[in-house]
């Protein structure tokens, strides 16, 4: 249609005709779209009680930097670290895993960049990839390959530096490193090099990016001492052990007994089957990402098995939607901008998927949820965070059972805790999705 003036005439004098409208103008103008939306209430859904409460070891703090995906998982293994070692509290180092994240990342990327050297540059493929060559995001299997291959130190080892807090600056200058080097793997190409001559430039590139990384954040130990005081006052002191050896030894958590569950209900992804998405990785030896696509219910009930066995849980979820930041809330009623506006959002959760409305951008850690102990149907989550304990109720959020429904995507759950056929579908040669695919999204809000 043709917008002409006539029909603005009409649409002005319409909506100045509806006292509702004058009143939410002045409601959304004053306060923002989202204060004017709030509902403000306590019920089920909402209210920071639990009947499973797992103790927290302290709120942490991603800063400016979108490494939840981290931050979360360290939380859970900072839970296992205490609980093995009898601990009130231990920190872990972030600025660690972020060191070797950027930098087998970046390998990964100038890699991909080779593999996929004889693709034209406009191709869909070759966009992607230069679009963030190495962003903050991540998902949690690679985590395990960092906890696989470099292990992890105490936060007084290598702590938090400038740009580790905040990675936009680093960040930027890695991209346009990145992109230079891939121009000149590509002309390289051009101009007849060998694909051994190509990787051999690709160790030249590495040696930058080693030396702009430990510039940034430090260089990594090789040894650390691990020091404490438990809870019975005895001071635990081991001296001189490795990073890897520091987390096999003390932290106590089997990666290998863990997989990733998601929930993506669209017609491309049928249920109890694995997955894993081409170029999505940074460790080229390691592990590639995989999951298994499960009903919602199964997923729930695989969480509530491993409250219950006192084990948090690392998950990933589309954190924007309907969240009340104020009020610590992600449920389906507190914001109702849809009656603010006066129409509904027709989407389901596979139409969010399917048109792009929706995906994992965050993890956090379920911490406890409160549920009837006879039906064992869930009211409510109890959610760790990431963004300090100023950010929510002392740190944590309330998610709703129906807010879980729509936007929770994936969670890492102990085999135990799962279903013979999950297990099975897990051991199954996965389909490969695109790298576009909304399951191929990476954890990276900040606050």
């Amino acid at each position: 249609m043709k917008i002409t003036k006539d029909f603005l005439d009409k649409m002005k004098v319409e909506f100045n005709a509806n006292r509702s409208n004058r009143v939410a103008q002045r409601a959304a103008m004053n306060n923002g779209i989202l204060n004017a939306a709030v509902t403000r209430y306590e019920d089920d859904t909402n209210r920071h009680q639990f009947n499973i409460n797992l103790k927290e070891n302290g709120i942490r703090n991603q800063e400016k930097s979108g490494r939840c995906w981290m931050f979360a998982a360290l939380n859970v293994m900072e839970y296992s670290l205490c609980k093995k070692n009898n601990l009130k509290e231990f920190e872990l180092s972030k600025n660690y895993p972020l060191f070797y994240d950027k930098l087998e990342r970046s390998n990964y990327f100038l890699e991909s960049v080779v593999k996929t050297i004889d693709n034209d540059l406009d191709s869909r493929l070759v966009a992607y990839l230069l679009q963030s060559p190495v962003g903050d995001g991540g998902q949690w299997d690679m985590f395990k390959n960092i906890l696989k291959k470099y292990g992890t130190v105490p936060v007084y080892a290598m702590p938090e530096t400038e740009n580790s807090s905040s990675t936009a600056e680093l960040n930027r200058i890695l991209t346009k490193t990145l992109r230079m080097y891939a121009k000149d793997l590509r002309n390289d190409r051009k101009n007849g090099a060998t694909e051994e001559e190509l990787y051999k430039k690709i160790e030249e590139f590495m040696r930058n990016i080693y030396n702009i990384l430990c510039i940034s954040l430090g260089t990594p130990p090789e040894t650390i001492d691990f020091e404490a005081w438990d809870k019975d006052e005895k001071f635990i002191s081991v001296k001189g052990i490795t990073p890897v050896e520091f987390f096999n030894d003390y932290v106590g958590f089997e990666l290998d007994d863990y997989i990733s569950v998601i929930n993506a209900p669209t017609k491309d992804k049928p249920y109890y089957q694995s997955y894993t998405v081409s170029f999505l990785g940074n460790i080229t030896e390691g592990d590639a990402v995989k999951y298994v696509n499960i009903p919602i219910e199964d997923m729930k009930k695989a969480v509530l098995k491993q409250l219950k066995d006192g084990e948090p849980v690392w998950f990933g979820c589309d954190v924007g939607q309907n969240f009340y930041r104020k009020g610590s809330r992600l449920d389906l009623n507190t914001v109702d901008v849809e009656d603010l506006f006066g129409f509904d959002f027709d989407f389901n959760k596979e139409d969010r998927l399917d048109y792009k409305e929706s995906l994992m951008t965050h993890a956090m850690v379920f911490m406890g949820l409160d549920y009837d102990e006879k039906t064992e149907k869930i009211n409510r989550y109890k959610v760790e965070n990431s963004w300090g304990k100023d950010a929510g109720k002392d740190g944590f959020l309330v998610m709703s059972d129906e807010w879980f429904d729509e936007y929770m995507y994936q969670a890492l759950i102990n085999k135990k805790n799962l279903d013979k056929k999950v297990l099975e579908a897990y051991e199954q040669e996965p389909t490969v999705l695109k790298p576009w695919d909304p399951m191929g999204s990476l954890a990276k809000i900040d606050f």
